[in-house]
């Protein structure tokens, strides 16, 4: 178990959510350390943005273990996946982190925080906000799970072993970003049959017509090598510390 992993858990997140924000195309609107306006209100009913704004970090720190660490079962989880849920949590929503933690649960603890992420990542993609905030979105993700992946790892082995670890999973997600380019290039060149691993995925799109597929998949093509792009370089930081 990772009790009192609160603070080390917040310290990553925090980093993410920054200090204050009142983006046209968040829906949480005005926020202040990932603190939003609507939950601001919960805890003070009659709250302005001016009062929001002004929150202490000691207050925000409060809300935070209140309002996600506690109901996202933060104290009983394992190192790294405390993590991944958490920042998930206060990211999306408890009830999503909840949701992805119970899907993802199952086989070791490095499994758990990966499968967490690629479903709390591909709950993102599906966003229409995700042309907007995608990138960053992806960074994060990344970012977390290189995070949690290491803190499991850190939980059970020794350092050494843990490097090596990290530096497998950098390399792996650097050949899937290549390989993804490529397939890119190939669908982009007008050879769709010459992308064997294409083929399912674009038969599904087939309605909206030939042209049509081949924009979409060369799309999804590089957003995916992007966040193995993400990925690879979150790894390779932390192979490094």
């Amino acid at each position: 178990m990772a009790s009192g992993n609160f603070n080390a858990c917040q310290a990553v997140t925090g980093k993410w959510e920054g200090g204050w924000s009142d983006h046209a195309a968040d829906p949480g609107g005005k926020t202040m350390y990932g603190i939003t306006i609507a939950k601001f209100r919960e805890h003070y009913p009659n709250g302005t943005a001016a009062q929001l704004r002004a929150i202490s970090r000691s207050t925000a720190l409060a809300i935070y273990r209140k309002d996600f660490w506690g109901p996202i079962g933060g104290e009983n989880l394992a190192a790294g996946v405390d993590l991944a849920a958490y920042d998930a949590s206060v990211n999306s929503g408890v009830s999503r982190g909840r949701k992805w933690l119970r899907a993802s649960v199952g086989g070791t603890d490095v499994e758990t925080v990966k499968r967490l992420c690629a479903k709390r990542l591909g709950f993102m993609q599906s966003l229409k906000i995700w042309k907007t905030f995608g990138r960053g979105w992806s960074r994060r993700v990344a970012d977390i799970e290189a995070k949690g992946v290491a803190w499991a790892l850190a939980a059970r082995t020794t350092p050494g072993v843990v490097k090596k670890a990290l530096e497998r999973e950098a390399d792996a997600a650097k050949k899937v970003e290549k390989k993804q380019v490529g397939a890119g290039g190939v669908v982009g060149g007008g050879g769709v049959i010459a992308a064997p691993e294409a083929a399912d995925q674009l038969a599904g799109l087939a309605l909206i017509g030939a042209a049509g597929v081949v924009v979409l998949f060369i799309v999804f093509l590089l957003w995916r090598s992007r966040i193995n792009a993400h990925r690879a370089e979150a790894f390779a930081k932390e192979a490094e510390k």
